[in-house]
């Protein structure tokens, strides 16, 4: 979702990603949540071919876990967006536990200067946009990952989501331990307070007992904010240029930054 005019450091070529995402494993990340772009306009390829253009480097090179979006574009339809992990049976493979208002259109009142004609078009289109995953969306992504032995980030960007996960594990369409990724910060989502942080964790806590990994996710400036009060709490951690361009104020984030995970439980 973040375009490329907004950090010249953000991966879009292969070789951009394969620098980043083993530069990120040696730095200490456990798992590489990886996204594919063309490399020629940067916006986001939902391809099989697209993740092939740099996945096979990066498993011969680390050992860290591979992690693809099932995400992809929100202006994507579930069918491509999950084609990735359907292909290339990934270890591990994100997954939105329901459907969301996905707003980044007030980013254009700070960024003037577009590289790409597509992209203030695609800041503007989130003002009219839901992020669909439905109950029937993910029930497809799970069956289509079945017999993949792929295992599930579940992200959860409000409260409701753990709810709805809670249905899944209810179904036994999912298998406890569940990797739960709590969203916080993004437009249409739950917020950055940290009684927002406590009351996603509380809530994941009677849902679901020691059946569940904890893991956190700070858009923006909450960032480094929330990922100290999950790693305090004994949590787990998410970092990279999917969630944050900076490194604080008016730093951008120079290298290293495809990683999405730095596990620090």
């Amino acid at each position: 979702m973040t375009p490329p005019s907004m950090s010249a450091h953000l991966p879009i070529t292969p070789d951009e990603i394969i620098e980043n995402a083993l530069g990120a494993a040696d730095a200490g990340a456990s798992i590489l949540h990886l996204h594919a772009r063309n490399p020629e306009t940067g916006q986001p390829d939902q391809t099989p071919e697209g993740f092939m253009r740099f996945l096979p480097q990066i498993k011969d090179a680390t050992d860290a876990v591979i992690n693809l979006t099932t995400g992809g574009s929100p202006f994507m339809k579930v069918e491509e967006r999950v084609k990735p992990a359907e292909i290339l049976k990934p270890e591990v493979a994100s997954l939105n536990m329901g459907s969301i208002n996905f707003a980044l259109f007030h980013l254009l009142d700070r960024y003037k200067e577009f590289k790409f004609d597509w992209e203030p078009e695609f800041l503007a289109a989130t003002k009219d946009l839901v992020f669909r995953n439905s109950f029937k969306d993910i029930e497809y992504i799970l069956a289509t990952c079945y017999e993949n032995n792929t295992r599930f980030e579940f992200e959860c960007y409000d409260i409701a989501h753990l709810y709805n996960l809670k249905h899944f594990l209810d179904r036994g369409l999912v298998k406890p331990p569940l990797f739960i990724q709590s969203v916080f910060g993004i437009l249409g989502g739950i917020g950055t307070h940290p009684e927002d942080v406590m009351h996603m964790k509380r809530t994941a806590d009677r849902l679901f007992g020691d059946d569940y990994r904890w893991s956190v996710l700070g858009a923006g400036a909450s960032q480094f904010r929330i990922a100290a009060m999950s790693a305090a709490m004994g949590g787990n951690v998410r970092v990279g240029l999917e969630d944050s361009l900076w490194l604080g104020p008016g730093e951008l984030a120079p290298d290293c930054e495809s990683v999405e995970y730095l596990l620090a439980a």
